[in-house]
């Protein structure tokens, strides 16, 4: 069986729905602070079953443990975390406590419990600001921002445990921009408060939701003079984690693997892109840069496609039609 924590969130939702598809037994652990119980129900209607589900946070050693005495688990999938960079410069502390101190707990009791099979939600905020794209998995790492710093901690407190006993697999899944929602437009990204990624932002605007987009620089080093990032489908992205966990016991190493679509987009070509889809004009303002930001990043995905036998299927019109499917069934989200 496999554990996924933070299931309920956006990644994690669309993931179990990936796992159960794929004949995966699967009990969802999340604290519920930056999801929905309702999401959870909904993803039980797409997949016509009830999922276990066990109200815990990770920290919570006693929380864990009780999942482990009550389920047959065997690996984990690793979602649980604070994950908004923006966020993380001014709660730097909240964020360690929660995903570093966090991911420790999960892979102390792991150990207890026999069970050395991980893979996790790390990131693409490990390379910092790359002196060349597109990025490779071999490239230096650094961060730009706590939340970034998180990722890396937990890759090296991972590799750690590896070296101390090799019966470990793990492998850690370094994504792009997560983008889309499932085809049916039941589930997707539904963020407290303000969205910190784009493509909500902009739904968001386009449903009504907020008056103006704002965007952080034009002054980068680009094409248009915004940001450019390489876009993910949720719903490969979800795939990924499955073929991941399918082929995790191939290998004695850890493994880094990005999961991209290998395709760079500015912030005004994700608008446009979104408005070809609505139908929807968006009003937006230039604002400054927010700190942090880099200029580009987009990944090489070929060691994705070598090793898991996995390439995104999805591009950037798919994705902001299914962003807008979602948004405008439930311009309120899963309230």
């Amino acid at each position: 069986m496999v554990l996924v924590t933070g299931g309920a969130g956006y990644i994690g939702s669309h993931t179990c729905i990936s796992l159960i598809d794929a004949g995966y037994e699967i009990v969802v652990f999340d604290n519920f602070s930056n999801s929905s119980h309702e999401g959870i129900k909904r993803v039980e209607k797409i997949v016509g079953k009830k999922i276990a589900l066990v109200e815990g946070d990770i920290r919570n050693r006693k929380d864990l443990q009780s999942v482990f005495d009550t389920y047959n688990i065997d690996s984990v999938v690793h979602f649980a975390g604070l994950k908004a960079v923006g966020e993380s410069m001014q709660i730097p502390l909240q964020y360690y406590d929660n995903n570093v101190c966090g991911t420790v707990a999960l892979c102390e009791v792991m150990q207890k419990n026999g069970c050395k099979k991980i893979v996790f939600s790390s990131s693409a905020t490990v390379y910092g600001d790359p002196e060349t794209v597109p990025i490779k998995e071999d490239f230096p790492l650094s961060a730009t921002n706590p939340y970034g710093r998180n990722k890396l901690f937990i890759e090296k407190i991972l590799r750690d445990v590896h070296r101390s006993d090799p019966t470990w697999k793990v492998i850690m899944l370094r994504y792009f921009n997560p983008a889309g929602a499932h085809i049916s437009g039941t589930i997707g990204e539904d963020p407290d408060n303000i969205p910190n990624n784009l493509l909500p932002f902009i739904a968001q605007t386009a449903v009504g939701k907020r008056e103006m987009l704002n965007i952080f620089g034009n002054d980068y080093d680009t094409p248009d003079g915004t940001g450019v990032r390489d876009y993910i489908h949720v719903v490969d992205l979800a795939d990924g984690h499955v073929k991941a966990l399918d082929k995790i016991d191939n290998f004695k190493e850890v493994m880094a693997i990005n999961l991209g679509s290998g395709d760079g987009y500015s912030v005004f070509e994700i608008i446009h892109a979104f408005e070809k889809a609505s139908g929807k004009q968006i009003p937006y303002n230039i604002v400054a840069r927010r700190s942090g930001d880099i200029a580009t990043c987009y990944a090489d995905t070929a060691y994705a496609e070598d090793i898991l036998g996995w390439s995104a299927k999805y591009n950037i019109d798919k994705m902001c039609e299914d962003v807008w499917r979602w948004q405008s069934k439930n311009p309120d989200g899963y309230n």
